[in-house]
């Protein structure tokens, strides 16, 4: 799929991911947060790893602006 194709209305992702643990919505959740704090983790070590002159001057945020 290219990323600026919409998905069909058919998948829904909350249902697809309550699916996956049985409908346990607290698992959901922990799993969920579980991701995003390894995302997160990932975008710091890839802001130490960039050089400054590879993104020209733009770094990653962990956080929205």
């Amino acid at each position: 799929m290219r990323p600026l194709e919409k998905q069909p209305e058919t998948s829904n992702e909350i249902d697809e991911a309550l699916s996956w643990h049985d409908g346990d919505a607290r698992a959901a959740i922990a799993t969920l947060l579980a991701d995003c704090a390894y995302l997160r983790w990932q975008l710091e070590l890839a802001d130490r790893a960039m050089g400054a002159g590879f993104t020209r001057g733009w770094r990653p945020h962990a956080e929205r602006e």
